[in-house]
C-alpha cells in the first residue's frame, strides 16, 4: 500500500516565446548577444529558431529526469499552461514512460511571467492501489490581509496588504490512495532576485516567503481544524520553495581541488513550517553533504550547493515511514554542478557544460506506505 510522490522544478516549460530581450538586454539569451542585431523583426526571427532547437534537447532531457523517479504523483513548478503540460507530456514523456499520466490539474495562479504549479497523476500507483481525485482547491486568490499577517517588512519592500500572498499559489489537492486520504499542498514561492535595500536578495525578499510559509500553515491548520488538527493527518508540502535552512559553500578550483563546508542559516522561511514539529523535512534525512537539489554560482567567489526543493510530511505521514528517505535526481545536473567527489553520477546522454540540462533543479522524490 505504497505511493510515490515527486517534486520537480521543470524550468520555464513554455509554448510561447519571450520576445522582451529586444528591448531589456538581461533578457537576452547570451547566444544572441554576440551577433548584431539590426531590428526587432530579425531579433524575433533569430529567437523562435533558437529556442525551439534548444527546447528540443532540454525537454528530453527533462523528461529523463521525471522518467527516473517513478512517481506515481507529479508536483511541478514553472509549467506555462495545460497546453504547455499536454505537449510535453505527449511529445516527450510519453516515449519514456508510455501512457502514464493522463490526469493534469492546475490552475493559473499570480506570477507575472506566467509560469504556474501543476498536479499530474497516474490511474493507480505501481503497488496496483487505485489514486482517485477528490477535489482541488486554488489559494491564489488569498491577500495579506485575509490572513493578518502583513507587516513592516513588507512595506518596506512596498507590498500593500491588499495584495495577494503567493506568488504564484498554493495548490491543494485532495485523493484517495487504495481508498486512504492523501492531501498535497504544492507551491512555488517568491524567488530571492536581486540585492536591494542594502541587502543581499535573499535577505532583501525574505518576508514574501516568510508571508507566503505563514499562509501554508493556515490554510492546512484551517483545512483540519475541525477534524481533530492536522498532526494525525496524510498530507505533504511539495514544491520549491527558493528557500534554504543550510547550504555546502564551495572553495577552491580545478587546479588546487574543491573544498566543501556545510553551514547553517539562523533565518528561513522553512522554519515557519517546521517550527514546533508541524511537519518534517524528508530530505534532513539524507547526510548532511548530501541534500542539495540546486547549484548556485555567479563565479568562482560564489558558489553553494542548497536544498531548494522539498517535500515536507505531516506528521503522521513522517512517523508511519520512518524509513523513508527521499531520492534526488541529479543526472539531469550540467557538468558545471561542482559537487563532493563521493557524490558522482552518470549524467544523461547529451548534458552540457551548462546547457542543454533537465532543469536547473534536480526532481526530489519519496515513496510512502499509505497505513
Amino acid at each position: 500500500m505504497s505511493v510515490r510522490i515527486a517534486t520537480f522544478n521543470v524550468e520555464n516549460l513554455m509554448n510561447r516565446f519571450d520576445f522582451s530581450g529586444f528591448k531589456n538586454n538581461l533578457n537576452k539569451d547570451r547566444a544572441l548577444q554576440l551577433f548584431q542585431i539590426d531590428d526587432e523583426a530579425q531579433y524575433r526571427q533569430l529567437e523562435q529558431a533558437r529556442a525551439i532547437a534548444y527546447a528540443d534537447d532540454t525537454r528530453q532531457l527533462t523528461a529523463l529526469a521525471i522518467a527516473e523517479t517513478h512517481a506515481d504523483i507529479l508536483c511541478l513548478q514553472e509549467v506555462d499552461n495545460i497546453g504547455a503540460l499536454n505537449a510535453f507530456e505527449f511529445g516527450y514523456l510519453f516515449k519514456m514512460v508510455g501512457e502514464g499520466y493522463r490526469h493534469k490539474y492546475m490552475v493559473e495562479g499570480n506570477d507575472s511571467r506566467g509560469i504556474d504549479v501543476a498536479v499530474l497523476m497516474r490511474d493507480q500507483t505501481r503497488d496496483g492501489l487505485p489514486i482517485e481525485f477528490v477535489a482541488m482547491t486554488s489559494h491564489a486568490h488569498l491577500t495579506y490581509n485575509d490572513f493578518g499577517i502583513y507587516s513592516s517588512d513588507l512595506a518596506l519592500l512596498g507590498i500593500e496588504s491588499y495584495q495577494r500572498i503567493f506568488k504564484r499559489d498554493c495548490l491543494e489537492i485532495d485523493v484517495r490512495i487504495g481508498g486512504k486520504p492523501l492531501t498535497l499542498f504544492v507551491s512555488h514561492f517568491k524567488s530571492m532576485g536581486t540585492p536591494r535595500n542594502g541587502m543581499d536578495g535573499r535577505a532583501a525578499s525574505m518576508p514574501v516567503r516568510v508571508a507566503e510559509a505563514k499562509a501554508v500553515r493556515r490554510i492546512i491548520e484551517d483545512k483540519f481544524a475541525s477534524s481533530g488538527g492536522s498532526a494525525d493527518k496524510s498530507w505533504v508540502i511539495c514544491g520549491d520553495f527558493n528557500d534554504y535552512r543550510e547550504r555546502v559553500l564551495i572553495k577552491g578550483d580545478t587546479l588546487v581541488g574543491y573544498m566543501f563546508e556545510p553551514v547553517k542559516e539562523m533565518e528561513s522561511s522553512l522554519n515557519i513550517l517546521l517550527e514546533g514539529g508541524f511537519c518534517e523535512n524528508l530530505v534532513e534525512r539524507r547526510p548532511e553533504m548530501d541534500r542539495w537539489t540546486l547549484y548556485h554560482t555567479r563565479g568562482p567567489n560564489e558558489r553553494h550547493l542548497c536544498q531548494l526543493d522539498y517535500i515536507l510530511a505531516s506528521p503522521s505521514l513522517a512517523q508511519n515511514n520512518m524509513q523513508a528517505v527521499p531520492d534526488i535526481i541529479r543526472q539531469g545536473q550540467p557538468f558545471r554542478a561542482v559537487f563532493p567527489p563521493d557524490q558522482k553520477f552518470e549524467r544523461f546522454p547529451r548534458i552540457g557544460w551548462d546547457r542543454p540540462k533537465a532543469s536547473d533543479h534536480c526532481p526530489v522524490v519519496v515513496t510512502f506506505d499509505m497505513v
